[in-house]
């Protein structure tokens, strides 16, 4: 099989190693095969592809699409580092506001499946990155929600201490206000 599959500490968010066949040419590997995913137990539609860029400390998220909108994601860093995260949102999780974070790097190529339910951030650790994801659904502005990156309560142990943020990334509730408006899944 061309990929590992290990599931991290809250069992739904799985990372993903591709086996890479290198040699003086350069590399060759597979980045997504439905159905090995899918023996994985990372099922759906994958309907969608992002790419961003972005340069030392900025951090991106914690993003998700509300319902009908949830999104599953595949996440890979094509350039350069990041330090990924993904928060359950979902209530009736016993993981539910736990966090989990990998580096994923051009170097170690490896890929985090986020399930729908889940919020989604990452911060840039090299001079720059750029990160390609894999969604299930498309994006509906009108359904988009966040926690604010830096909740006491999550507590996530970022590995820089002055991100940049935009000014709406600055504005996401807690997770406890999230809970309040009935964004959670």
């Amino acid at each position: 099989m061309p990929f590992t599959f290990r599931r991290l500490e809250i069992p739904d968010v799985i990372l993903i190693k591709p086996k890479v066949f290198e040699d003086e040419r350069g590399f060759f590997m597979e980045t997504y095969k439905k159905s090995d995913f899918e023996k994985a137990g990372i099922k759906g539609d994958f309907v969608q592809d992002n790419h961003s860029r972005s340069k030392y400390g900025v951090l991106r998220g914690l993003h998700f699409q509300r319902e009908p909108y949830a999104q599953a994601k595949i996440v890979r860093a094509v350039r350069g580092v990041i330090y990924d995260v993904a928060v359950d949102l979902r209530r009736n999780s016993p993981t539910f506001g736990k966090w989990v974070g990998v580096i994923l790097s051009e170097h170690n190529k490896y890929q985090l499946y986020i399930p729908r339910g889940f919020a989604h951030g990452f911060v840039v650790l090299s001079d720059v990155a750029e990160v390609v994801y894999k969604v299930d659904n498309v994006y509906a502005p009108d359904y988009e929600g966040g926690i604010i990156w830096n909740d006491q309560e999550i507590d996530i142990d970022w590995p820089i201490d002055d991100p940049i943020v935009s000014e709406k990334d600055g504005k996401w509730p807690t997770l406890r206000e999230a809970v309040e408006r009935g964004w959670v899944f």
